[in-house]
């Protein structure tokens, strides 16, 4: 797992860093049971404080991502589907909306973007019918 920040985003180190591991664990790049570096070798790497990394991890913790065990570090802990289901929620209103503010500063309206949402979706089923690898299949 790679955790890349950036200082210019307006979005804390901390949020950046919980957000990161948060969408590794959920597409499985980081499984249930494996260790995370440790708080202090992931400040040291990243080159911040030991505090904005505590943050990150009691977030996670207390979203239910992470486990943390004094003395052992901190691991990933199963997958709980309610859990899953509410963190993509929030993943496609967050696309929705940055999609929503891009239609509005191009002036489209909701017919617009009904049929290009549409357009996509027929795409994606023609794409699945001709062996394309898809990445949604709850929109079908």
């Amino acid at each position: 797992m790679r955790v890349v920040l950036s200082n210019s985003s307006g979005v804390p180190l901390y949020q950046q860093i919980k957000e990161q591991v948060g969408t590794a664990i959920l597409s499985g790049e980081l499984a249930e049971g494996d260790a995370l570096p440790s708080v202090r070798a992931l400040a040291r790497d990243l080159r911040i404080s030991i505090i904005t990394t505590t943050r990150a991890y009691t977030e996670l913790a207390a979203e239910g991502f992470i486990a943390t065990v004094p003395g052992k570090g901190a691991y990933v802990l199963p997958l709980d589907s309610a859990l899953v289901r509410e963190q993509l929620l929030r993943q496609v209103e967050d696309g929705l909306q940055t999609a929503l503010d891009a239609a509005r500063r191009a002036g489209l309206q909701r017919d617009d973007l009904i049929q290009i949402l549409d357009g996509l979706i027929q795409a994606e089923r023609h794409d699945a019918g001709s062996g394309v690898p898809s990445d949604s299949g709850a929109v079908r």
